[in-house]
């Protein structure tokens, strides 16, 4: 009998590491949820993307830093050649590190929410219904606020991985 495990792939782009680190965060919250499997990939590292893993995934967490609100480039990249991916019927979900608050995250997130409905993906935010963290397009983790950021984006992904179990 083969794995049954429901499967997320994060993918995300960083240069500096803090989308990195907060990549890290989600994917442990992620692990808090049984039954799913978790793999983080770098677009910044070609040997960290697993084509089966993605293909295989019940659901995929796209993370992006924010530049000037737009996402990193290597994640539109990524996006616009992804047609050798099944990502159709997939759950999404995106995360995006700014360095304020007025850094414009909540626009790349849409940038990203935007493609992920083209690609005919289900998009999950998180939601306010649960409180705090409230969630209303994707998770947002600004780089100049340390209190509760890291659980929060524990929380954020521990939330992804239960609809992906409660759908799939």
């Amino acid at each position: 009998m083969g794995d049954c495990k429901m499967k997320i792939s994060i993918i995300y782009s960083s240069r500096t590491g803090k989308t990195e680190r907060v990549a890290q965060l989600i994917k442990e919250g992620v692990e808090r949820v049984k039954g799913i499997d978790v793999k983080l990939m770098n677009l910044q590292d070609e040997n960290s993307i697993d084509k089966d893993f993605i293909n295989n995934s019940d659901g995929i967490i796209f993370g992006t830093p924010t530049y000037y609100a737009n996402i990193a480039w290597e994640l539109k990249k990524w996006i616009d050649e992804s047609t050798e991916y099944k990502l159709e019927g997939k759950l999404g979900a995106t995360f995006a590190t700014a360095n304020s608050i007025a850094g414009g995250a909540d626009i790349a997130l849409l940038t990203i929410v935007n493609h992920l409905m083209v690609k005919g993906m289900m998009v999950y935010s998180g939601g306010v219904a649960f409180g705090k963290p409230k969630t209303h397009i994707g998770y947002v983790h600004i780089n100049e606020i340390c209190e509760n950021e890291d659980e929060n984006a524990r929380i954020f992904g521990e939330r992804i991985a239960n609809k992906v179990n409660k759908i799939f």
